[in-house]
């Protein structure tokens, strides 16, 4: 779960300042970034116009794509702090190796859980003899200042659990909906979700006023508070409502991303979640000099290096640019 951007823009997030308390219609495109050398994405957060929500920091969006005679996603050992990452899948395998000596195949409709609290470095791949299709979402869930310097852990959870409605299907993968509640350990109110709409429904999905939600477009084409929302893209919803109404003429697949607007301001640079310029330049020499974020053995290859910083000092500032 990696930002493998050459020159990595520091992104200034965080602070409830720029969240509206009202319900709000904000469409959001994705970038096209490569990720490794077989994968490319849709960077859905940061965004030009959003930066955050909830506790989510991060979206990339990839698939579905037909890798069958490529290598698939080959992301090689590289490190985190200050953040969770969160690997979900609709198709193929992210075989995942970490520096707690994790190893762990995770496929479709499972929940990869990786808290990097203070250090821990990973890789992705996707494993020899794989599907022949790679559809998912990467995203990071920024860490409170209390939690960012807790133990790395890695979680995986093959069974969550699912609220239905009529021609809806819920999927928890972290967080709280409407009484069901992930295994995956949060650190903020949060909630995230997988919904999958039947042809012709027409729902309204319960939702908590007091937090802030978006969703993106996995795949179809699907009808939000009245708002189209098509494959790849992501609506930013606001705040303050209590239900949100769906609707979709043919099958499609939604992400649910949602929580309290998170109140600290970070510094977001590379793979490093922080709060100063200090706490980036100490990661980025620690995972240079080979300390700090461990080893990932099994990897057939090198590790990344950091990019170079930039020459601008790196201030945490709001959740919108």
């Amino acid at each position: 779960m990696s930002n493998l951007d050459s020159k990595p823009t520091p992104t200034r997030c965080g602070g409830r300042g720029d969240v509206p308390g009202e319900p709000v219609h904000e469409l959001l495109t994705g970038r096209r970034v490569p990720l490794g050398d077989s994968t490319v994405v849709r960077r859905l957060l940061p965004n030009l116009g959003r930066r955050m929500v909830g506790a989510w920091c991060f979206v990339d969006h990839y698939g579905p794509d037909d890798i069958a005679d490529e290598p698939g996603m080959q992301v090689a050992p590289h490190p985190h702090m200050g953040l969770q990452t969160v690997s979900w899948l609709h198709a193929g395998e992210v075989l995942h190796r970490d520096s707690l000596g994790s190893l762990q195949t995770v496929r479709p409709f499972e929940l990869g859980l990786m808290t990097s609290g203070r250090a821990i470095s990973h890789s992705e791949e996707s494993p020899r003899g794989h599907a022949p299709t790679l559809h998912g979402a990467q995203l990071w869930v920024a860490l409170p200042d209390g939690d960012r310097h807790t133990a790395p852990a890695f979680e995986h959870h093959a069974e969550l659990p699912v609220v239905n409605a009529p021609g809806l299907t819920a999927t928890v993968i972290l967080g709280e909906l409407d009484g069901a509640v992930s295994p995956g350990t949060a650190y903020t109110p949060i909630v995230g979700a997988d919904l999958a709409l039947a042809a012709g429904t027409d729902v309204r999905l319960p939702l908590e006023p007091d937090f802030e939600y978006a969703v993106l477009a996995m795949s179809g084409a699907t009808e939000v508070d009245g708002v189209p929302v098509e494959h790849g893209s992501m609506l930013y919803l606001g705040s303050g409502r209590d239900e949100l109404p769906l609707r979709a003429e043919s099958g499609s697949g939604l992400m649910l991303l949602g929580g309290e607007p998170f109140a600290e301001e970070l510094v977001m640079w590379w793979n490093f979640v922080g709060r100063s310029q200090q706490d980036i330049e100490e990661a980025r020499r620690d995972w240079m000099e080979g300390s700090r974020f461990g080893e990932v053995k099994g990897y057939d290859g090198g590790r990344l290096p950091a990019p170079e910083l930039p020459p601008v000092p790196l201030k945490p500032r709001g959740r919108v640019r």
